[in-house]
């Protein structure tokens, strides 16, 4: 799992930062998901390692245009490369209607499925590998964040001190990989534990942007490898956060603590913060790490690998 920053500017884009959009990246699958698509995302896509034939999956957090006004642009692309696999979008009331109007007015027809999933609270998606689930979250508008969890993975199947065992390679095999246990011809037993290292445990990802602070987001995080969280003001500027409904670095600082996450990497910045200026996204970082200590920031282009979890580490 690899997280790119697509945009980190929150309400319109600056010289060095476009607005909000994730890419998270699937390898092993060569799927991409793409969380939120402000003006310009396709550009940024272009200017990044990610791929647009491999998008499958976009989650839309709410309808404000920093978030979705590159949604329409990106996805006629998508028909002009003659991407021929379905793309599923995630979004609030109204998503639907609006690609359909903006299909209408522009003369746009798909030549590839598009199907739009109107969000609901709890899991919204689910296959062998991976579960998403969004939350309500806090915002002038309906608003949306998300939960991307990795199901956890039988652990490494030793083949060689099988075969050491004299167990014939086949259908056996597959059995003991299960945990299953065997009977071999001689009458001997063997358990799959044997020969099964511990399981690989899922990671973890919240996505909560636009907020302010809330029980959503916290339930969003609980234990998270990574919160990427919304920072649009400093503390100092609490007062407009208030009045906005956004959140302030400290407020991110105190979901990641309360959901006892791992990492937070803040986004969403006002360009008020821009380098120059008497506050900058240092002092934002300063602020929340008074407070969380493994805090990052977000830049565009930034790629974070999410490091894979150590075995039996399960969150009860």
């Amino acid at each position: 799992m690899e997280i790119t920053f697509l945009g980190t500017s929150s309400g319109v884009p600056t010289r060095s930062r476009n607005v909000s959009s994730i890419a998270l990246r699937l390898p092993q699958r060569a799927e991409v998901w793409l969380f939120d698509c402000g003006e310009g995302t396709q550009h940024q896509i272009q200017r990044s390692n990610i791929k647009v034939s491999q998008i499958r999956r976009i989650f839309i957090t709410h309808m404000h245009g920093d978030h979705i006004f590159g949604l329409m642009g990106l996805l006629a692309s998508c028909g002009l490369a003659g991407n021929p696999e379905q793309i599923d979008i995630y979004g609030p009331a109204g998503l639907g209607d609006y690609l359909q109007a903006c299909s209408r007015y522009s003369y746009t027809h798909f030549s590839y499925p598009i199907k739009v999933h109107k969000h609901r609270a709890g899991v919204i998606y689910e296959d062998d590998e991976y579960v998403v689930k969004c939350q309500k979250l806090e915002h002038r508008v309906t608003a949306y964040g998300y939960r991307v969890e990795e199901k956890d993975r039988p652990g490494h199947f030793d083949a060689e001190k099988a075969r050491s065992l004299g167990i014939p390679f086949g259908p056996l095999y597959g059995e003991l990989k299960r945990g299953k246990t065997i009977t071999l011809p001689d009458g001997r037993k063997i358990s799959g534990k044997e020969l099964v290292g511990p399981d690989q445990v899922g990671r973890k990802i919240a996505y909560c942007t636009d907020t302010i602070f809330c029980e959503g987001s916290i339930e969003l995080a609980k234990d998270a490898d990574v919160v990427i969280h919304e920072a649009t003001f400093a503390h100092q500027d609490a007062k407009m956060a208030y009045e906005r409904l956004h959140s302030t670095s400290t407020m991110a600082a105190q979901v990641a603590l309360a959901a006892k996450a791992k990492t937070l990497i803040m986004t969403h910045f006002s360009p008020r913060y821009a380098p120059g200026n008497e506050l900058n996204i240092k002092d934002l970082l300063q602020e929340a790490r008074a407070i969380f200590a493994n805090t990052e920031i977000a830049e565009d282009f930034l790629t974070y690998p999410v490091p894979p979890r150590a075995a039996n580490t399960k969150s009860n």
